[in-house]
């Protein structure tokens, strides 16, 4: 009797870890698939995100480099100096200042490809966008073969950070001063038709780990925003 009892004992025992086991991979599989689920939503979420803060449709100027449409481009130069800026960036300025002599020059002699990126990090100090609005300016500026001339007559203009900056009829006033007198200019600021392009050539810059303005790059190599710097890479290439 008491051997029976204590194989009865010992079953029960033994059914009771098992229904506990049971419970626990149930536990389990719960935890997993609810967890699964939630970083499942959360991926789409930062997806849904990521997504709406890229432009739909991206209309890109004619000037735009062929290969990511993310730069303007002049000049048709065996060496690719790439400029990341920001028209409301005061250090853009003072290195446009210094290295245009030499920019201008390799540009003349037929050394370089210059390639402007017009970002819009500096969007948040300004109540109008106007990094945003100053770069699409410079595209359709690109558009009428005067993007240089405009980007230094952009820099002699630059409004203070923290500001409203430029009115678009002051920046299509601008466009007439370096020469650009066609309507299509004008339709093209006063029509926001690049802006969008500005906020993807910024989100390709920060894929590309570009976190700040001037970035300069010379055959796809970062160098220091200096002027020294830029002549021995170009030298170099």
């Amino acid at each position: 009797m008491s051997n029976r009892n204590s194989r009865r004992a010992r079953l029960a025992r033994e059914m009771h870890l098992r229904q506990q086991a049971a419970r626990l991979r149930r536990r389990r599989l719960v935890t997993s698939t609810v967890v699964a689920a939630l970083l499942l939503v959360a991926g789409m979420i930062g997806y849904g995100v990521y997504a709406a803060q890229q432009p739909k449709d991206v209309k890109a100027p004619h000037a735009a480099t062929a290969a990511q449409r993310t730069g303007l481009s002049v000049g048709k130069g065996p060496v690719i100096v790439d400029l990341y800026v920001d028209f409301m960036c005061p250090i853009c300025r003072q290195y446009e200042q210094q290295a245009a002599p030499v920019l201008d020059r390799y540009l003349e002699q037929g050394r370089i490809k210059l390639v402007y990126h017009p970002l819009n990090i500096l969007d948040d100090y300004s109540s109008t966008r106007y990094s945003t609005r100053a770069g699409a300016a410079a595209a359709a500026a690109a558009d009428e073969g005067k993007l240089v001339p405009y980007a230094e007559a952009l820099y002699a203009a630059q409004p203070p950070e923290h500001s409203a900056g430029l009115t678009d009829a002051r920046l299509i006033e601008i466009g007439r001063s370096v020469g650009i007198t066609s309507d299509a200019f004008a339709r093209a600021v006063k029509g926001d038709r690049y802006e969008d392009w500005i906020t993807y050539v910024t989100a390709k810059a920060d894929e590309r780990g570009i976190r700040g303005t001037p970035t300069v790059y010379v055959d796809g190599h970062q160098v220091d925003n200096t002027v020294t710097a830029l002549k021995t890479a170009v030298d170099a290439a």
